[in-house]
């Protein structure tokens, strides 16, 4: 059987949403473009050997509907006889973009693709795709009669079932800023970022958060409903222990060993493991956990084993849920910082995070690296990957 490996990955600086942010005017297909041609230069494949785009993305609507990765891939400059399709796993999308591009190549259905995401917050708002509208149906009402919660509600819920004080959030974030700024001052992230519009850095990472500055910010989602619904909560989710809201795109190149070799091309790691796991729809993040487990035992490996973790932050609460449940060692995990302070640039935070898992174990010198998402609705993605070279 072929394998699957990854032979680069790039992706755009995280710029932040409006007003001001510096991707902001970037319409969404020119963004995720950039991506794709920046990964097809650095690689040097030739893009008529590109069987598929599959890209991700959240809000496809306006001008991120009308299957966005088609339009992307053209305006990177791709020939017309390369195709392309658009995903939706929320949050996840352009990590199932991945195992897509992974499963097709390793069942003999396509030889190269390029596996991408996008997201411009900024130009399609969160949550502008129902437009108002009940995405749920009687089904859906039937079975979850109490109704479903935002995200916002669902790591409130994560943080009282683990015993989570807004201090221990708190420092989670502060320290996803310290460890973000650092890789930046430390050249950590040159080689991964494409620079766009003058924008060479990731735009909501702040230097000089602490834990009394965050302390200082008011709950993000408390509101009468939910308190009612929910009398028992801490109310300890701010906007600074959550993700902002942001604009961003990441790209990367999917084959075999077997191909690459043919076309004289140098994998940098080997897609090694994929799962995908479904949990309760209410606390809706905490399927990073039994989809860890999955991942790892269909890898026959511990947790002990991986040398590099992205788990995305989504709010401090699930990565600290997760972490607890998972015993992994808080050093391992989002080296570099993660979503808190870089970003989460929806359909395009998949592909980001793989981009630079990649670099953190070319950095330490990791063998495995291992990345989960967890997804509105209840889901979570989770790869591993194994450094080559």
């Amino acid at each position: 059987m072929r394998d699957a490996v990854i032979v680069d990955a790039v992706r755009t600086p995280v710029g932040k949403g409006k007003p001001g942010g510096g991707l902001a005017g970037i319409h969404p297909v020119d963004l995720h473009a950039h991506a794709i041609r920046e990964l097809v230069t650095r690689t040097g494949i030739d893009p008529v050997l590109i069987d598929d785009v599959i890209g991700g993305a959240v809000g496809q609507i306006g001008e991120q509907s009308a299957d966005t990765t088609r339009w992307a891939a053209l305006a990177a400059g791709l020939p017309e006889s390369v195709p392309a399709v658009t995903v939706d796993r929320q949050c996840g999308s352009s990590q199932q973009a991945i195992a897509f591009a992974a499963a097709n190549v390793i069942s003999g259905v396509n030889d190269v693709v390029i596996a991408s995401g996008v997201e411009s917050m900024s130009t399609v708002p969160i949550g502008s795709q129902t437009a108002g509208r009940d995405p749920f149906g009687l089904g859906v009402a039937q079975r979850y009669p109490e109704g479903l919660v935002p995200q916002g509600i669902s790591a409130e819920l994560i943080a009282a079932k683990w015993g989570l004080s807004r201090e221990q959030l708190d420092a989670f974030a502060a320290e996803s800023h310290r460890r973000a700024a650092q890789a930046w001052a430390d050249g950590k992230f040159d080689a991964e970022v494409a620079p766009l519009a003058g924008l060479r850095t990731d735009e909501t990472i702040r230097p000089g958060t602490t834990v009394d500055v965050l302390a200082g910010l008011r709950p993000a989602f408390r509101a009468p409903q939910w308190e009612r619904r929910f009398p028992d909560l801490g109310w300890h989710v701010t906007a600074g222990n959550s993700s902002p809201i942001n604009d961003g795109a990441a790209a990367t190149l999917v084959t075999s060993s077997e191909i690459a070799a043919k076309l004289g091309l140098r994998p940098r790691a080997r897609i090694h493991s994929l799962a995908v796991a479904g949990d309760d729809p209410i606390f809706m993040l905490t399927g990073v956990i039994p989809a860890t487990e999955k991942v790892l035992a269909r890898a026959g490996l511990t947790i002990a084993d991986i040398d590099v973790f992205e788990v995305n932050e989504a709010f401090s609460s699930v990565v600290l849920a997760w972490l607890a449940e998972t015993g992994a060692d808080p050093a391992k995990v989002n080296v570099n910082g993660g979503a808190i302070a870089i970003g989460h640039p929806l359909g395009g935070s998949g592909a980001r995070i793989a981009t630079t898992m990649l670099s953190v174990l070319e950095q330490t010198g990791g063998r495995y690296g291992l990345q989960t998402m967890c997804e509105a609705g209840g889901q979570a993605n989770a790869m591993i990957i194994e450094r080559l070279g």
